[in-house]
């Protein structure tokens, strides 16, 4: 949060006037923490994943709005295009052979995924993984959708002035520091939905308890 949130919220609002670092340059020195620090985990972790791509694309895409000085509409449509495309990945990947679905919360990083696959097998409940994960991406996908549609709606609101101005800053700072609490409080929501509907699913097919789900963190 404090590279993706505070720090550019701080210079966008703060130091992007003529006296500091100007609009042009406090547009770039907000959106590179966030890029640098994607691009430092990426290297660290060693993963790269649509999501984390995404992410990366729309910090590129804010700066290049912002520097050629293009119609503010253009961040409202790009605030709502990365998490619709998330949703729909989700939901298209579920037919491939790496679902999303996987990556977020069916992963054998957290979850036993051989022991749920073999009591599955021994209650005969195998066939019906595929219709709950399926369910599970897209409430899931919904989360995003939601996430796309409170997008659209704070960046009209907020970003009306010109790209390329000390107020455009100021109102792109305002619409990342609010994009916590009017985004992501009720995407996850959405998300803890999803995920209580696969786990519970699991519990009921599998006859585990919701512990068993789990590798032993011990």
């Amino acid at each position: 949060m404090i590279f993706n949130i505070i720090i550019p919220v701080v210079i966008l609002t703060k130091f992007s006037g003529e006296q500091h670092l100007g609009p042009a340059l406090g547009v770039v020195v907000a959106l590179a923490f966030p890029l640098g620090f994607g691009l430092w985990e990426r290297k660290n972790t060693g993963k790269f994943s649509f999501i984390s791509g995404l992410g990366i694309v729309s910090v590129l895409l804010t700066g290049g709005i912002s520097l050629l000085e293009l119609d503010a509409k253009y961040i409202a449509i790009k605030e709502a295009l990365i998490p619709g495309l998330i949703g729909i990945g989700i939901i298209v990947s579920q037919y491939t052979k790496y679902p999303l679905l996987k990556t977020l919360m069916f992963n054998d990083t957290v979850m036993d995924i051989e022991g749920i696959e073999k009591a599955l097998a021994d209650k005969g409940n195998s066939d019906k993984l595929a219709k709950v994960q399926l369910v599970a991406s897209k409430i899931l996908a919904s989360a995003f959708f939601l996430s796309s549609a409170l997008n659209y709606i704070l960046a009209k609101m907020i970003v009306v002035s010109p790209a390329g101005t000390e107020a455009y800053n100021n109102e792109l700072g305002r619409m990342t520091a609010l994009s916590y609490p009017v985004i992501m409080v009720p995407t996850m929501i959405v998300f803890f939905i999803a995920l209580y509907y696969l786990l519970n699913s699991l519990k009921k097919l599998t006859g585990l308890k919701l512990e068993d789900l789990f590798h032993d963190q011990e």
